[in-house]
């Protein structure tokens, strides 16, 4: 008997189990290796980019970024790199890979700052990091962007900031101008959200925090109406009779028309159906 199968007997059945398994994932990895070929080695570069194309234009977005990655690793200079560069940062969006568009769009404006697209380059990037799969209009649907974490909203409203600052004459600033109302609405609506939560838990100073936040940071948006009434509801609650006096006279100054204190709701939600992206002055 040799020493190999000396100690091949003397194993154990689960420890031979795991040996073998071992030795069938090797097996199955080296053939695989030997057949993963690169369809694309012999195409030339009108083939490869014509195929790009067309799976960014029939949405073959896993395939539309291996081509697009392909063209650009094997010519990396040019218009063409550089369309590809942002082309892999949209097609890695519409995948669902926000992590790798994020990178991708970020590398393309810190290479091309000074590019013909870089307006749209700034738009992508807010449309990647706003990363809302239900829509723009989503919160018609049921979806509430002020209920998930505010930082990606932040982080995408300053991308459409640099791009209406810069590129006010963009045909992509209208849009984006749009989307950072929404932004700023649904990140004051988030801290109302935490108010509210904390006024029906008799947590009132928490209340006042949070409501006095939204009103510096978003005091044009429509949830002010409901954070100003908090505060007064809170105020009273701990007994701060002045200061609440002191809110309630500018909750009416603000609110002249509000019903809130007889129906528990405000303006904004009663009406929802407004143009609600009027009620933010974005530009001020």
């Amino acid at each position: 008997m040799t020493v190999y199968t000396l100690r091949l007997s003397l194993m154990t059945p689960i420890a031979q189990f795991l040996r073998f398994l071992g030795i069938m994932c090797l097996v199955i990895l080296a053939g695989c290796a030997s057949t993963d070929e690169d369809i694309t080695s012999g195409w030339s570069q009108s083939k490869l980019l014509n195929e790009a194309k067309s799976s960014f234009k029939d949405a073959d977005y896993p395939n539309c970024v291996k081509y697009y990655e392909k063209l650009e690793s094997r010519y990396p200079f040019g218009p063409m790199a550089e369309q590809a560069q942002l082309n892999i940062a949209f097609c890695n969006w519409k995948r669902g890979d926000i992590e790798l568009a994020q990178i991708a769009i970020n590398r393309f404006i810190q290479l091309h700052p000074g590019h013909p697209e870089i307006d749209y380059a700034y738009y992508l990037k807010g449309l990647i990091t706003f990363n809302d799969n239900l829509g723009f209009f989503a919160t018609f649907s049921g979806q509430d962007l002020s209920e998930r974490d505010p930082k990606a909203s932040k982080d995408a409203f300053e991308a459409f900031k640099t791009l209406v600052n810069r590129f006010p004459n963009s045909k992509y600033a209208p849009d984006a101008t749009d989307r950072m109302r929404y932004i700023v609405n649904s990140l004051a609506e988030s801290d109302v959200n935490a108010a509210r939560y904390y006024f029906r838990r008799g947590a009132y100073l928490a209340t006042i925090n949070r409501a006095q936040n939204a009103i510096k940071d978003y005091d044009r948006a429509p949830a002010i109406e409901e954070a100003l009434y908090l505060m007064v509801k809170s105020y009273d609650a701990l007994g701060m009779k002045d200061l609440s006096a002191s809110s309630m006279r500018v909750f009416k100054e603000t609110f002249p028309d509000s019903k809130i204190f007889q129906t528990g709701a405000r303006m904004s939600v009663t009406a929802k159906k407004s143009a609600w992206w009027q009620i933010w002055n974005i530009t001020n």
